[in-house]
């Protein structure tokens, strides 16, 4: 096991990673930046993003992280592609360590993201990217004027419904179970809505389509008390069940909420440990955009910027 120091550890290869260590490096931070095992974060199972400012035709999700990454490297960050696996944040330096290495830094950016939760069907890995979304913010457009099904019953799946209004000709929720968990107003403003219809204690048993090309055209529904099956008609599915953000090792160095994603002050990126930063999905369970998540990466290096300074 050998020592690594670095001024600043960004942990994480998101779009919240790469633009914190762009933004290091140009400050003369000389960062370190260790990716983790999802080099280029929830983007990678993304294919067409057409909400990045910049770019007038539609860009592939891969391809975005991959042109972030090599701006990081023509900036000098040292990217190594290995997973922290523990840390220390008691004393200075942090002490960050990987199956080979421990990075002794002076300040650490976490941009580990988050992840969706998926029902876990065959069918639905099949569909990934060809109707079947974690996401109706990044990928509602594609669907103006179509049917489409939001599964869950939290306040992201009744704001996905109601967002989706917006796009599709019919919006049908499904939930497991007979009551939802969102918030009563959003609750409120979902069953007074003319295009959407609820099926309560129903899961999704399979996502149906075409092969050529590759599209959703149905999705089969069991009623879980009576076993009832039944065939809706979507070509669109939205499964808003929840995110876990990626935290599990930083649990009981760093303050996380009852849902694991980072505290950090309002306004900024510092989380309750001095010098220990926080960017994107893993802080962020309100926007979770790759917009927002660079954003926060450039605070952070700005945070992180003036941390060491003082």
């Amino acid at each position: 096991m050998s020592d690594k120091k670095c001024k600043v550890l960004i942990i994480g290869s998101g779009p919240a990673g790469y633009t914190a260590s762009i933004y290091a490096a140009r400050a003369g931070l000389g960062p370190v930046q260790v990716t983790g095992m999802e080099l280029g974060g929830q983007l990678m199972s993304t294919t067409d993003v057409e909400n990045y400012p910049g770019f007038e035709e539609v860009v592939q999700g891969p391809w975005l992280m991959e042109q972030m990454k090599k701006q990081a490297e023509n900036v000098g960050v040292e990217i190594i592609y290995e997973m922290i696996t523990q840390v220390d944040f008691s004393k200075k330096p942090f002490r960050c360590t990987s199956e080979t290495t421990t990075y002794l830094a002076d300040a650490v950016i976490i941009s580990t993201g988050a992840k969706a939760r998926w029902l876990g069907l065959e069918t639905e890995k099949k569909f990934q990217g060809f109707g079947v979304s974690a996401c109706a913010t990044c990928d509602g457009f594609f669907f103006k004027g179509k049917e489409v099904l939001i599964v869950g019953g939290g306040n992201t799946a009744v704001e996905e419904a109601l967002y989706m209004t917006n796009h599709a000709s019919k919006v049908t929720i499904v939930h497991r179970r007979d009551s939802f968990r969102a918030e009563k107003i959003l609750q409120e403003k979902l069953f007074n809505h003319p295009k959407i219809t609820v099926i309560w204690d129903s899961v999704v048993d399979e996502i149906l389509g075409t092969e050529n090309p590759k599209s959703v055209n149905a999705v089969k529904l069991r009623n879980i008390k009576t076993n009832g099956v039944q065939e809706v008609p979507v070509e669109g599915v939205f499964v808003a069940i929840g995110h876990d953000p990626a935290t599990g090792v930083f649990k009981g160095h760093i303050d996380l909420d009852e849902e694991g994603y980072m505290k950090v002050a309002a306004g900024t990126t510092r989380t309750n440990v001095e010098g220990v930063f926080a960017a994107g999905d893993v802080q962020d369970k309100i926007y979770r955009q790759a917009i927002t998540a660079a954003g926060q990466g450039c605070m952070a290096a700005l945070d992180v910027e003036k941390y060491l300074q003082e």
